[in-house]
């Protein structure tokens, strides 16, 4: 079983924001942190539950444990809905990605217990804002 910790930032909302991955299990231990640009903080959390589950269907893994400190971004994808016009094309793109897992598991963490993901999330932030 793989464990993906996603965490997305920005700072101010919208503003500056990354994206961070924190995937272990089956062997693996991979960090990703990236720029994703000017963009509210719901969007970095999806977007980070996106490029999580592409890197986990890459490692061709059956069994996929997802943690989140977002609860839209949990709420969302156990409903299979989400409100707002401008999340339903990422929550679609997510439910895509995760069917392709024979099993796919997300659940809520608090802060706390995501901080891997969380300072990839800011150093992603911080990265961009010195390119930029």
């Amino acid at each position: 079983m793989l464990e993906v910790y996603i965490d997305g930032a920005s700072s101010g909302n919208p503003g500056p924001s990354g994206i961070g991955i924190f995937i272990k299990g089956e062997g693996h231990l991979i960090q990703i942190s990236e720029y994703i640009g000017e963009t509210n903080n719901h969007i970095a959390e999806f977007k980070a539950l996106i490029r999580g589950l592409e890197e986990a269907f890459k490692l061709k893994t059956s069994l996929v444990s997802v943690r989140s400190d977002s609860k839209i971004v949990v709420s969302s994808m156990e409903k299979q809905y989400v409100k707002s016009e401008e999340y339903k094309p990422l929550l679609e793109k997510a439910l895509q990605l995760s069917n392709e897992f024979d099993l796919f598991f997300i659940k809520w963490i608090p802060d706390n217990q995501n901080k891997a993901a969380d300072t990839l999330a800011r150093h992603a932030i911080l990265k961009g804002k010195q390119n930029n």
